[in-house]
Formats: C-alpha cells, structure tokens, sequence
C-alpha cells in the first residue's frame, strides 16, 4: 500500500511539473506569435483529445505520462503554407527563440517559489540555529563560538533557522567581511562575537562552506540505548533487542551512542564484544559490523541498529517559521536559489 501511495504521490507530481513546464513554452510561444498545433502530456498513443477550434491547439493526454512536448508551427517539420508563415517558429528572432526555449524551466522556477511562499505564510517547520561541536583552528573557534550556543542575529538581520543563518552567511562572505553574531546560550546569556569571513575562497562557497566556518548543527547527546533493530542486520543476528543498553564496547565503558557508532564504524568486518544491561542483568553478546563502502574506497562497519530516542528531545530543537506575506516571498526566493 505504501509503495502505491509513493508512486502514485510521485505519478501527480511528476504530472503537474511536467504540464507547468510545457505551459510555460505555450504561453510565450503564443505572445511570440507562434501557432501552437499540439500540447500533449505524456508520450505514445494518444488517451484523449480536445481541440476548442478548427485551426487551434490539440490539447492531449498520452499513455505514457512521464515527459511532455509542445509541438509549434515549423519549416523544418514539414511544409507550411506561404500564409501560415509568419506563424513559424523556425521565422523568429534569435532571441525570440531563446525566449521560448528558456520558459519551461522559467516556468517551473516560478512554480516553486509560488509553492514555498504559500508555506512560509502557511507556517514551516525549521531547524533551530544552535551551534555543534565547534573544531578548533576554525574561523568559528578563532570567534570564541561554542556548543549549544544559539544563533540570534547576524549584523542587523534576526535567524530563526539554519536556512536563515546559511543565507545571511553566504552573502557576507561573497564580501569577505567581517560580521557581528549574537548568540544566546543555555542559561540566557547573549555573547557578540566577531567571525571573519576573509579566508573563504570563491571555490570553497558551496554547500559546506558552513562546514569549513567551523559552523555545525547541534546533535544532543544520545544514550547508549537500542531503539531500532532491523532484521537483517548484524545486531539483529547478535540477539540484540530493542531496549538493550550498551555499557561497553571490548571492555571500554560508553555512555553515548555516538560513541557506540565510532566504534563500529571503525571496525568493520572484526568482531565486537558489547556490554548490555537487559531487564536489569548484565551480559556480554558478540557483534560482527556488516562492511559498507563508505567515502572514496574505505569501508566502515554498520551493524543495523537505531538509538531510542526521546521525541521531546529533538522537539526542542524545532521550531515553526511563519512570515508576513513580504518577508514570506524573499524565503521562497531564497529557498528556490538554494534548491535549485
């Protein structure tokens, strides 16, 4: 049912794309002057058709929905009465042309950003602001910026998600400045600091650039505690089970379960012997992480286990984000640029 629901959720989507791009074609096609003879979605045999007047467009549905194609009046395609010819697209200008051809992805451009501005208003949820581990040696570091802070303000503009802190960021460091940033920690307390900008190369204003900043997305601090179990995996072969506490990893103790993962990542293929406390008892089970490719041609060690999770946790780390309706259009702007 689920696998229906996906395709079906992908079939509709795929549909409404595909038809605002082609319309975007047809609309200037037809301020250019151009005869439209056909839009069809879709490929193949044609489903239905309807055409509202003898000399006018064939709007058609076809068997195989995953395209489109506006067909136009053009000598190149087959003869076209000497009357008809002012009507061909082959006699515009070059950039008439070009017009045409640019106006499907145009199109869709402007779909999204009537999309994202309806949920800006409407209300979205955003991930909060709050600062990761910090690495040293980073611009980030180098700005005395530290974990679990909260990012509040940078220069004049207030964030409320990462997206806002992302933007602001990039456009501050295109100058190589240096900016102000207001943060608030845990206890209330606002810190300004000074995080300069200068040594970001061009080449490095991608989407890690935040990454080489220094700034990272806060991750609490999980326990050690088995929330998921797939069937197949190696933990699932161990005998481990949802609710198991690891204690210890090859007689090391560990409390987190970012911890848990160093390990196993770093181990792939070598058996691991864990520490577990279930129902009270302690007991000691052996687990071999399955190897993975990881980056380039390294292998790391997965055994198919999640962490238990508290939902109000992460909750704190959520918040909505709704706009007035100006300030809404410039985040469909932006979120449309960062998409694209």
């Amino acid at each position: 049912m689920n696998l229906l629901l996906t395709l079906a959720a992908f079939a509709v989507t795929l549909g409404i794309l595909i038809v605002v791009h082609e319309y975007g074609h047809y609309v200037v096609a037809r301020g250019c002057g151009v005869r439209v003879l056909r839009f069809s979605v879709g490929f193949g045999k044609p489903l239905m058709t309807k055409k509202f007047t003898p000399n006018g467009t064939e709007w058609v549905l076809a068997a195989f929905p995953l395209g489109g194609y506006v067909k136009m009046l053009d000598e190149r395609e087959g003869p076209v009465a000497p009357a008809d010819l002012p009507y061909a697209f082959n006699r515009l200008s070059i950039y008439r042309r070009s017009a045409i051809v640019l106006a499907g992805p145009v199109a869709n451009l402007i779909l999204a950003v009537v999309l994202y501005w309806f949920l800006f208003i409407y209300g979205v949820p955003g991930i909060k602001p709050i600062l990761g581990e910090v690495p040293l040696a980073t611009p980030a570091a180098a700005a005395s910026l530290h974990r679990g802070e909260m990012i509040t303000r940078i220069g004049d503009e207030l964030t409320v998600t990462w997206q806002d802190v992302s933007w602001i960021l990039i456009q501050h460091a295109v100058q190589k400045s240096v900016v102000e940033i207001e943060t608030r920690n845990e206890r209330g307390e606002i810190a300004v600091h000074q995080l300069d900008l200068s040594g970001l190369s061009s080449d490095e204003l991608d989407n890690d650039f935040m990454e080489k900043l220094g700034l990272t997305r806060f991750h609490p601090d999980l326990p050690a505690k088995i929330g998921k179990v797939l069937p197949d995996g190696a933990a699932a072969r161990a005998g481990l089970r949802v609710g198991d506490e690891i204690l210890a990893v090859n007689q090391t103790p560990l409390v987190h379960w970012e911890e848990l993962v160093q390990w196993v990542r770093q181990n792939p293929g070598l058996p691991l012997t864990l520490g577990i406390k279930r129902g009270g008892v302690y007991s000691q089970v052996k687990v071999t992480p399955a190897s993975v490719k990881g980056t380039g041609h390294s292998s790391v060690g997965k055994i198919g286990a999640a962490p238990m999770v508290d939902p109000a946790l992460f909750a704190k780390l959520v918040t909505e984000v709704r706009y007035p309706v100006d300030r809404a259009f410039v985040q469909a702007l932006r979120k449309t640029w960062d998409t694209s």
